[in-house]
């Protein structure tokens, strides 16, 4: 392309990864939506939105809501905000291409692929002629509609998702290539029926360390541009809930061999998957963690993981807590971060750090996995208007400190403790609502463990209410045939 043309490149999406699981649907207040200039700080590689020494490009950021994971979302809210991306698209017309910022896992109340609704929907505006990428968390469920109106895939290849920054900006540079050589890719998409949870599938431990590992080898075959492959989002009772591999390039033959390559490595190991830490019912890593007799020992809280999409207020560990002995007496402490509850907050501060106080504490966002368990303890500290949590006290009860957020928030640094006057380091065990830990938690843990507890993501995956999977799917049909994994190829848009 000539240098003095100026490319024009929107940006936008809507991500949030949603469990269809979860009784807490998500509402238009639980997005943080931004247009225009308020979207450069989410993007830290685009300074002053220019694109390394490129000054012939010119990127029109249109509008990106984002969430915290959470239940489905209501038609009212998805229709607002596609309705303002698309404006916002409108605006911006012509486009030479669009950076799709998704993550890949949106449910919404009454459609059944809404990233599929989505990208129809701006490829409406732009036209066949715009080429369109996405940059997607591996966790996203990825559907043959969706294959059609995209030119080109790419998406994380950790989880945790350490390379989350490097997989938009490298959804963005094969984009400018593309359109500075005048390529328009073919796409081979495989779907994988295996339907596994995050917390079996970390790229820290094997075999998923080694299989997305290998994809740096399909990187590098002529006529491939990029091999992406998604574990998908378990916690969906949708059709498209599977793993999925997209290999975007130019050479049709060599796309579809590595995509049947990469979804047979998966489709094989699939048997291998475990969690990456040890498991167990919650008294059971309460009693292992504790023999250790060492600090900050982390338990995850999996089954009411708001990571994950869960509401966050099942009780459940608090209760297992209390009924040990030694943290009950005090012998022992331990940390549970956190609970949501806007009326606990309120009541600590109405009472005061030092005074005691009575509270009904879960049980009103999930009301299906646990009723309100009565607590009695001490306000130990408070914290106010973080932006993330909003208020925030600690309360005391026998060894157990539990944290409080008006807003639901899950507690990745050690900062977030200190807020609430928390040395994470002077405490035997500390609880977190999570299921692998994120990196900065996995630097404050001395050892790890993951209670399998009840809950809207519960990790007992065979026991979850489906009803709309495609069957037969691993690990709920374990005795299924192999299935067939040849690719289906989708030819340039045009």
């Amino acid at each position: 392309m000539d240098s003095t043309t100026s490319l024009r490149i929107g940006i936008g999406g809507i991500a949030i990864e949603s469990c269809t699981f979860s009784p807490l649907l998500s509402t238009l207040d639980d997005f943080t939506v931004r247009t225009g200039p308020e979207m450069q700080p989410m993007y830290t590689w685009l300074p002053n939105w220019q694109f390394r020494d490129r000054t012939d490009v010119t990127f029109y950021p249109c509008l990106k809501a984002e969430a915290l994971s959470g239940g489905e979302v209501t038609a009212d809210a998805y229709a607002a905000m596609k309705s303002g991306l698309l404006d916002q698209v409108r605006a911006s017309l012509p486009l030479d291409g669009f950076f799709l910022d998704i993550h890949g896992a949106m449910s919404v109340v009454g459609l059944d692929d809404a990233e599929a609704d989505l990208v129809e929907a701006i490829r409406e505006l732009v036209g066949n002629a715009c080429t369109i990428s996405a940059g997607m968390d591996l966790h996203g469920n990825v559907t043959e509609r969706l294959v059609r109106q995209v030119d080109i895939f790419t998406a994380y290849r950790h989880a945790p998702h350490i390379d989350a920054m490097e997989t938009r900006e490298r959804a963005v540079a094969l984009l400018l290539d593309c359109l500075d050589s005048g390529i328009r890719p073919h796409r081979a998409w495989v779907r994988i029926p295996v339907m596994l949870p995050g917390e079996m599938t970390t790229t820290l431990v094997e075999p998923a360390r080694s299989i997305y590992g290998a994809l740096a080898a399909s990187d590098n075959v002529p006529g491939v541009i990029d091999p992406s492959l998604w574990v998908g989002y378990v916690w969906a009772d949708q059709a498209r809930n599977s793993a999925t591999v997209v290999v975007t390039g130019t050479d049709p033959e060599a796309l579809a061999h590595e995509a049947e390559t990469i979804a047979r490595r998966y489709w094989d190991a699939r048997h291998q998957f475990a969690f990456g830490v040890p498991a167990g019912n919650a008294d059971w890593t309460i009693a292992e963690a504790s023999s250790l007799n060492q600090k900050a020992v982390f338990i995850s809280d999996s089954g009411d993981n708001p990571t994950a999409g869960a509401p966050g207020d099942t009780p459940f560990m608090i209760e297992r807590l209390l009924a040990n002995d030694d943290i009950r007496s005090g012998r022992r402490t331990a940390v549970l971060a956190t609970i949501p509850s806007p009326t606990g907050v309120a009541e600590c501060l109405a009472a005061g750090v030092g005074n005691a106080v009575d509270l009904m504490l879960g049980g009103v966002l999930d009301p299906v996995n646990g009723a309100p368990l009565p607590v009695s303890g001490t306000v130990s500290s408070i914290h106010m208007d973080d932006p993330e949590g909003g208020d925030s006290a600690a309360v005391t009860v026998g060894g157990l400190t539990i944290a409080l957020t008006s807003r639901r928030k899950v507690f990745f640094h050690r900062r977030d403790f200190e807020d609430l006057a928390i040395d994470v380091d002077q405490h035997d065990l500390i609880i977190v609502k999570i299921g692998y830990l994120f990196p900065e938690q996995q630097q404050m843990a001395s050892a790890a463990y993951m209670a399998l507890t009840p809950g809207a993501v519960s990790l007992d995956i065979p026991g979850l209410p489906y009803r709309k999977v495609q069957r037969p799917i691993f690990p709920l049909d374990t005795d299924m045939p192999d299935p067939d994994l040849t690719p289906t190829l989708f030819p340039p848009i045009a």
